[in-house]
């Protein structure tokens, strides 16, 4: 394919684009701050939208990719980002169809473009079978078999997060109890170790606090790497998984993640095709999702299974 793809990568705090090349290399890129409450109405959030794509040259685009946060309808595009309350069944991907007449655009979970990006040209190029997930203010996934994305009914596949690792652990946003998403998404983890004594707020003051040795914060990380392995290895048993690739903020917690995550995995991880798994931390950072939401144009054989 000849052209380049114009990616957006819609968040709960910022919003991202970039020009992505066929071979996968951001020539150019832009962000803004999300508009939050109460200053942020949906019209509002799309001439956001609109400000930022406008800094980008539209000639010879092949098309637009986008990674958003869900819930949404998928294919269609209406999306309601738990992140960001002011847009309930907004038409996303019908307001950029008409804003690039008689270009594809193919929007998906943002999540999902993570673990495409990398799959595509990051820690899981290559591999047949792949895991890619976000932990950070929730845990979110995408799932690869054979080579390509797996969708699932409703385009959810992949969605790790509501794994249940303890059936009597916290409440979920989603209504259920003991997810993944619960114990290990940022905010949750911070809450726990609060009403542990921890006198910290944030995740990456959770992270900070731990790489310094509070014992609390310590307890904290191998709280949400017990449950990653527990997921992960449940995840492998059931896909025969090659890697496992973890982006997000809370990655960025380095050993003092992974390392439980993997001792528990292999406690876990007993059946011999499973002992093969490999988790990384994902390779392309920031511009994952980006990558992954142009590849769903410049690789859709791959990726993109919907019309």
């Amino acid at each position: 394919m000849t052209g380049s793809v114009l990616a957006i990568d819609v968040g709960g705090t910022k919003m991202a684009a970039a020009l992505v090349e066929p071979g996968g290399r951001i020539a150019a890129y832009e962000r803004i701050a999300t508009p939050q409450p109460p200053h942020a109405d949906a019209d509002g959030l799309w001439r956001t939208v609109l400000t930022l794509i406008d800094k980008f040259p539209v000639e010879r685009l092949a098309g637009v990719g986008v990674g958003c946060g869900g819930p949404m309808s998928w294919p269609s595009g209406k999306v309601s980002p738990l992140n960001i309350p002011a847009w309930r069944g907004f038409p996303l991907r019908e307001r950029l169809l008409e804003r690039f007449p008689g270009l594809p655009v193919r929007l998906h979970n943002d999540a999902v473009a993570v673990a495409v990006g990398e799959h595509w040209r990051g820690a899981g190029r290559g591999r047949d079978g792949m895991l890619g997930m976000v932990v950070s203010t929730g845990v979110g996934g995408g799932l690869i078999l054979g080579g390509r994305l797996v969708d699932g009914v409703s385009g959810n596949a992949g969605h790790i997060g509501h794994v249940i690792v303890d059936h009597e652990g916290p409440a979920c946003e989603c209504g259920g109890r003991g997810c993944l998403e619960a114990i290990a998404r940022g905010p949750g983890l911070a809450a726990w170790a609060r009403e542990q004594g921890w006198p910290g707020e944030s995740g990456k003051e959770l992270a900070d606090d731990a790489a310094r040795g509070h014992p609390i914060a310590v307890r904290a990380m191998n709280r949400a790497g017990w449950a990653l392995g527990v997921a992960i290895a449940s995840a492998t048993h059931l896909c025969d998984l090659e890697v496992v690739a973890i982006g997000g903020g809370l990655s960025q917690a380095g050993p003092l993640l992974f390392r439980p995550l993997e001792e528990t995995l292999r406690a876990h991880a007993r059946m011999e095709f499973a002992r093969q798994v490999r988790v990384v931390p994902a390779a392309l950072g920031q511009t994952a999702g980006l990558v992954g939401a142009a590849a769903f144009i410049l690789a859709a054989d791959r990726y993109w299974t919907a019309d």
